[in-house]
């Protein structure tokens, strides 16, 4: 600092109430706290501080902290409670030694909600942590003590809803922290913290009184010259060597990018493109697909049912017959049917689809015998527990071949095909089972780290599908995607959540994982 500039400072309030709050400190303050007693964000005081270093009265030190966040199936189970701990109050607060298939509904009757999915879970790692014994489907629990420590765990959580820096986390829950690490509750971001120090120069110069804050302008505007009032400022010199902050780049969303490009794929193939509801009525969503009332996939832990309304309307009463026929003894398909009372009542029940194949029997409906080839791509919706491979929504692609004379053997070339269009260098195929098509298969592709992932379910429909549709003579090729799965291989992306990430500097990196692959077909 030059010795003219030694005899008085006039600096803006900001800068100087900066420097009053740091004086107040013998060692080094965050930037945070700074923001924190000024009542103002960090991002307010970047210039600020860069002018007080360039004047040598502020020295700033960077470093990079590891920072613990909640994911986001973290912040769910912070208000929902994690499974292993909901467990542990049903098994105090109960006092019993349930079954394993009794814990969801005492869960319930104590005002605990436990899906089946999420028992198993809790049992598995209540046993791995010596909490509880399974004896004959008995769940008994070792002591009360342990349940206690199980329970604490959701405090650790309480601790990092707002995030902790990793050293800071005590060394008896850092195990714990490894486990929530692993089971992506917790993540882990790299955060750059900036310390501010006063200068020695700076602090004898307040003391001194010969820092005061007053009125900086940056302009030099009309209004101050013809009112006099340019006598009373400080005219703020123009620093071009203070880089000026960067606006993100825009990028189109990679998700997005590569449902179009497997648009493309299926259009290419000589495939339609169809279109259906989200909400669905359980006869297209089930019925329509042969899936007996009392199959497991039709209860309340793999579907989504709606409140309000609950029911909606089937106007052809002739089609709910031959499916009703068809349920109960088979009809005219040369089937026995599941040999059970139908109920219209439930067939009307509206839920969030759980498959696109929904829309696949509603075409064949509509257009009934003949040759084409449709497809449709959009979400559906099933209870699942988020993770790295599963999320109650994502894309399925769904597609039928008609025609009269095609064969199992059409299937797998026209699935071959669709592989090769989209990248999928290696696929497999085993035999599968679904109640809608027969003979079914199922088609896995490789990940480089998660290994074999199944990306289609196929077949050719079955009688019981395609005849109280209105069919005859033709046959049906049909298979479903999981969109989601494909893209993962596709771009080396490891969690499904990352899809549908916010992140610009996620998308951003995604964006080039997606360039490549499209470069490299």
């Amino acid at each position: 600092m030059n010795d003219d500039i030694s005899r008085e400072l006039i600096v803006p309030q900001q800068e100087f109430n900066i420097l009053k709050t740091l004086k107040d400190s013998a060692s080094p303050v965050r930037i945070d706290d700074v923001a924190s007693k000024l009542g103002t964000d960090v991002n307010s005081l970047m210039r600020s501080i860069a002018e007080l270093e360039n004047l040598g009265l502020v020295r700033v030190n960077k470093t990079v902290k590891r920072i613990l966040e909640l994911t986001e199936e973290g912040k769910k189970y912070l208000e929902n409670g994690l499974p292993e701990v909901r467990l542990a109050r049903v098994l105090i607060n109960c006092g019993c030694k349930p079954t394993i298939n009794d814990v969801s509904n005492i869960a319930r009757r104590h005002g605990i909600l436990l899906t089946p999915s999420e028992v198993n879970y809790a049992i598995s790692t209540l046993s791995r942590l010596g909490a509880i014994r399974i004896n004959k489907g008995v769940i008994e629990a070792v002591s009360q003590d342990r349940l206690t420590s199980v329970i604490n765990r959701q405090e650790l959580l309480n601790q990092i809803r707002n995030g902790i820096y990793n050293d800071e986390v005590p060394e008896n829950a850092k195990p714990i922290i490894q486990e929530f690490l692993r089971r992506s509750i917790v993540k882990v971001r790299e955060r750059s913290i900036i310390e501010l120090v006063i200068t020695d120069e700076a602090r004898n110069l307040i003391d001194r009184g010969l820092i005061k804050a007053g009125v900086v302008v940056t302009a030099l505007t009309p209004e101050l010259i013809t009112s006099g009032a340019w006598r009373n400022v400080v005219i703020k010199r123009f620093d071009l060597s203070i880089p000026t902050p960067q606006a993100p780049i825009v990028t189109k969303h990679f998700f997005s990018e590569f449902i179009k490009f497997v648009k493309e794929v299926f259009i290419s193939l000589g495939f339609e493109e169809v279109y259906g509801p989200h909400v669905e009525l359980e006869l297209w969503n089930f019925d329509a697909l042969f899936q007996a009332q009392d199959h497991p996939a039709r209860e309340i832990h793999d579907t989504y049912f709606l409140k309000y309304p609950s029911t909606g309307k089937i106007l052809d009463n002739e089609l709910v017959s031959r499916i009703a026929r068809t349920h109960e003894d088979g009809w005219i398909t040369g089937s026995r049917g599941w040999n059970y009372k139908w109920d219209p009542n439930r067939a009307i029940r509206l839920v969030l689809r759980t498959q696109t194949t929904s829309v696949s029997v509603r075409t064949l409906y509509k257009r009934g015998d003949g040759e084409y080839r449709v497809f449709t791509i959009d979400r559906v919706f099933r209870p699942e527990v988020l993770d790295p491979k599963h999320s109650m929504e994502f894309h399925q692609a769904d597609g039928i071949v008609v025609g009269e004379n095609l064969s199992f053997k059409h299937l797998l070339g026209v699935l071959e095909a669709l592989a090769r269009g989209m990248g999928l260098k290696r696929v497999m195929f085993k035999p599968a089972y679904f109640p809608f098509t027969s003979p079914s298969a199922e088609g896995y592709a490789y990940h480089e780290k998660l290994g074999w992932i199944e990306f289609v379910g196929s077949g050719m429909f079955r009688p019981e599908v395609v005849m109280p549709l209105g069919l005859r003579r033709s046959r049906v090729l049909a298979f479903g995607m999981g969109l989601d799965r494909i893209a993962m291989v596709l771009m080396n992306i490891e969690d499904i959540r990352d899809l549908f990430s916010k992140d610009i500097n996620v998308i951003r990196g995604y964006w080039t994982h997606y360039s490549r692959f499209i470069n490299n077909l």
